[in-house]
């Protein structure tokens, strides 16, 4: 009996990592999943699980009010100590980028416990650019054993570091298998806000919360936006604002009370992925909307300067539309008005996936262990 261990602690980590745990579900007879959550955020993490059925085995719950990156890294630290005391798996697997999968992958190599990397090799090159992802990915890199690379770029990234070949596998982006699960057309928003929304009007679908956009970049983003409201009577923006107070008070004096401007709570992920298909462009600093995005057919601004997803930029999907209040009005007003661009941009081929990233995974893991001779196949466009 082979023993897994899943660690995760955010909601991003958590819609990603969900496939991932039911296909290995169902294969109880040669493998023993379980999961452990730190928790790093609480209640956006607790909707996901409740969502996909997941009850963690061990849950570290390590939030607190006002925490920083270094109280989040000895809490989870010292919990998964005594977790892979406890459990002692065959191997550990982790997410992305996040600073629970940092700390995971290092409190596994601590105990000599192999891990498997979901969602390897995605890389911008600085530092810190997106903070602190960018180094969480390298270390995590560094430390892991095995590599499940979404897309042939991310797979280069790895050899291009000197990773060897054998360890790495493109699978596809977990991501996608979990939209595809989740995302109805008949879905009716059970929210008083979503259901008197017009639909018949041009929804932008607004989210930032990137460290390095606090400030001056987000009020840029935010100006912009207001710009557009006022030039343009058919459009709607919905932005459901995240909880960082430092987001919520420059969002509250940029676009607060403004008509057509509809401020909200952060959204469940099933009323959130059905509010991308209803919408009619994305504007987000957000690493999982690039990927999500381009599946509805919806294309994405990237509100920021760099992306370690440069595939959805090469495949047309999403536009790196920078900061500056200029640079992201011209881009919204472009695919406002031209539109042939716009149907480019929608039609585009999703280059992350095609929901079959969990069974890849599983099989490369059987493959790995010894539990099938058989490789994967290889996620390709």
């Amino acid at each position: 009996m082979l023993k897994i261990l899943v660690v995760f602690g955010t909601r991003p980590e958590a819609i990603k990592m969900a496939p991932l745990v039911r296909e290995l579900e169902t294969r109880r007879e040669e493998i023993d999943c379980k999961v452990a959550v730190t928790a790093q955020h609480r209640e956006m993490l607790d909707q996901v699980l409740s969502l996909f059925g997941i009850t963690p085995a061990h849950d570290l719950d390590i939030m607190r009010q006002g925490q920083n990156l270094f109280d989040i890294t000895c809490r989870a630290l010292s919990g998964l100590q005594q977790v892979l005391q406890m459990e002692a798996p065959d191997l550990v697997l982790v997410h992305g980028d996040t600073t629970t999968t940092f700390v995971a992958a290092l409190a596994s190599f601590y105990r000599q416990i192999p891990v498997g990397h979901v969602e390897a090799g995605l890389r911008t090159r600085d530092k810190f650019s997106p903070f602190p992802e960018e180094i969480n990915r390298h270390l995590t890199g560094v430390l892991a054993d095995i590599h499940f690379a979404p897309t042939p770029t991310a797979r280069q990234n790895l050899l291009d570091e000197g990773l060897p070949a054998g360890n790495i596998f493109v699978t596809g982006n977990t991501v996608i298998d979990a939209l595809l699960a989740t995302a109805r057309a008949d879905y009716r928003f059970n929210d008083p806000v979503l259901d008197s929304v017009g639909f018949d009007k041009r929804i932008l679908l607004v989210t930032t919360h990137r460290r390095e956009n606090l400030g001056a970049p987000m009020r840029g983003i935010y100006r912009a936006l207001r710009e557009i409201v006022d030039d343009y009577r058919d459009v709607e923006v919905i932005f459901p604002v995240h909880k960082n107070p430092a987001v919520r008070r420059v969002v509250e004096e940029e676009l607060g009370g403004l008509d057509r401007v509809r401020l909200i709570e952060p959204l469940d992920y099933e009323p959130f992925v059905n509010l991308i298909g209803r919408s009619y462009l994305v504007l987000s600093d957000s690493g999982g909307l690039q990927e999500e995005a381009p599946s509805l057919g919806k294309p994405v601004l990237v509100l920021r300067n760099t992306t370690e997803r440069p595939e959805a930029v090469c495949a047309g999907t999403a536009l790196l539309a920078g900061t500056t209040r200029e640079a992201v009005s011209f881009e919204t007003r472009r695919l406002l008005d031209d539109k042939e661009f716009y149907s480019r941009m929608a039609n585009a081929v999703n280059p992350y996936g095609d929901g079959r990233a969990s069974k890849r995974i599983v099989q490369a893991i059987r493959y790995k262990y010894g539990l099938s001779a058989e490789r994967p196949d290889v996620f390709c466009l």
